[in-house]
């Protein structure tokens, strides 16, 4: 195997797959790259067995052929080389080495055969639809700071993507939660998705895919089945095993009869939170709001640190409440809105309360009060 390929393509594709592959891994071949040249084209394939992401970038190639090598080590090279360097990539299986030329640099790295590297098993997949980038990229982007990282409720480690009833008929919906706060995304629903079957995309997919999502004018090809998700691209291809779990009924959650209405600058609102949990211990970091006609009242009592208080014109015309939450769950949902406003509506202070984005209910996130 023979082939040239411009540095920053390289770069791209080599980037993609070692970010997939398990540095603390017992299988040596799970580190490697699987790289394959035919045609015009060169494929990088990278898996963990629970993800595969498969990366197609153009090349000269002079020798078809395949082999496998360190992912981190030859990402690290190629990120060290000068932009705009011409890479040529030559395998040489009887010596088990690749050597990696560019300019005055040479490198020869140690491969493994291909025969070992492991590729996820194709699926059936039961529903197939196109997205727009920007429609997945709000949907994954808005939930994942939700995503639970408790290993022992595994079934909230990801995000739940779901054919659900919206305000105007059918949406495809994506679904976050760790218990103590939760958000709750609607896009349109594609063509041909009415069928597809609920998933949990598992929280280093919705990372992985990311990447996928940056271009606003990309359509990417959705496949679902009970047990895997598919995400491609023309160039890059990512196979995820979804998690094997129910997701809870969230609806449960979402409060339905919550009418004390608070309207707040959310940028406004997120820097003062933000600068009033300074003083706060890190263990608690408990943030009390005092609200009063057209007045919030934030404010943080530490008694081994401090305190702090900060005054906000809001709009709100119901009783006073004093309620507390976690500043950093105030935050992470603060910062989800795009608008200008944030609305929230409160119960009572010991009820959870609902956000919105103005009058937006594609976005809904709920967040459980603390006792201060």
């Amino acid at each position: 195997m023979k082939f040239s390929i411009e540095r920053g393509v390289l770069l791209k594709a080599v980037a993609q797959a070692q970010s997939v592959v398990e540095r603390r891994n017992t299988i040596p071949i799970l580190a490697n790259v699987l790289i394959e040249a035919e045609g015009s084209d060169v494929l990088f394939r990278a898996t963990d067995l629970d993800i595969e992401v498969v990366d197609k970038a153009p090349a000269q190639v002079e020798r078809g052929g395949a082999t496998t090598v360190n992912a981190v080590t030859l990402n690290e090279i190629v990120r060290k080389l000068p932009d705009g360097a011409l890479v040529t990539l030559t395998d040489d299986s009887a010596a088990g080495r690749l050597t990696i030329d560019a300019g005055r640099s040479n490198f020869a790295l140690a491969t493994l055969p291909k025969e070992d590297f492991p590729v996820m098993a194709s699926s059936e997949y039961a529903a197939n639809f196109a997205a727009s980038a920007p429609a997945l990229r709000r949907l994954f982007d808005k939930t994942k700071f939700a995503i639970s990282t408790e290993e022992t409720r595994y079934y909230l480690n990801g995000v739940y993507m779901h054919v659900a009833d919206g305000d105007g008929g059918k949406v495809l919906r994506g679904v976050a939660t760790d218990g103590h706060r939760l958000a709750r995304i609607d896009t349109d629903l594609p063509e041909g998705a009415a069928d597809m079957a609920g998933v949990i995309v598992p929280r280093k997919t919705v990372g992985e895919l990311r990447k996928l999502l940056d271009d606003d004018e990309a359509q990417i090809a959705v496949s679902v089945s009970e047990t895997k998700v598919r995400f491609a691209t023309p160039a890059i291809t990512l196979t995820s095993k979804v998690i094997d779990g129910t997701f809870p009924d969230y609806t449960r959650v979402i409060p339905q009869g919550n009418t004390r209405r608070l309207e707040v600058d959310a940028a406004e609102f997120a820097k003062a939170v933000d600068r009033v949990a300074t003083v706060s211990s890190e263990r608690s970091r408990a943030v009390k709001l005092s609200l009063e006609e057209d007045r919030l009242t934030l404010s943080v009592n530490a008694p081994d640190s401090g305190a702090a208080e900060e005054e906000l014109a809001v709009a709100y015309g119901d009783e006073p409440l004093e309620i507390g939450f976690n500043a950093k769950y105030l935050l992470e949902i603060a910062s989800q809105v795009d608008r200008e406003n944030a609305v929230f509506m409160f119960n009572s202070s010991g009820d959870p309360t609902l956000m919105r984005e103005g009058n937006d209910t594609t976005a809904v996130y709920v967040v459980m009060p603390m006792r201060v």
